[in-house]
């Protein structure tokens, strides 16, 4: 396992900013273990795996979630108000980033292998997980 520590600045977008990242130093299969910042606009996909919602204010970033592999990602995004207030779903394109967001990812490479299938159970492309040899 390797650790990857990195900041994304003002106007990134904050998944094509990871995703972009781990592509340009060949990483994988990835954790995010943290990400702390803020965004000036989200746009996130809701629970019922459908809708898609906008939101133009100033977020923080209270927690992000997931897993990165080379064929899709799957992350889960909190965001808190100015009053404190959260609201959270997938990640998708379109979060844009106020001042920073630090991110740490543990890239798991040496260990697995993560590769996205249809699943007709679920109607999506699952996580796949390989143990290395």
């Amino acid at each position: 396992m390797k650790t990857h520590a990195f900041r994304l600045t003002y106007g990134t977008d904050l998944r094509k900013g990871i995703e972009d990242y781990c592509a340009e130093r060949s990483v994988k299969a990835a954790a995010i273990v943290t990400c702390v910042g803020c965004v000036y606009k989200a746009r996130l996909r809701l629970a019922d795996g459908k809708t898609v919602e906008d939101f133009d204010e100033h977020y923080e970033i209270v927690s992000l979630t997931g897993t990165i592999s080379r064929n899709g990602s799957h992350m889960h995004i909190s965001l808190a108000d100015d009053c404190g207030k959260v609201i959270g779903g997938h990640l998708v394109y379109g979060n844009l980033i106020n001042t920073t967001a630090e991110v740490v990812l543990e890239a798991l490479d040496d260990e697995y292998e993560f590769v996205r299938e249809y699943d007709e159970a679920t109607g999506y492309d699952e996580l796949v997980v390989t143990k290395r040899a």
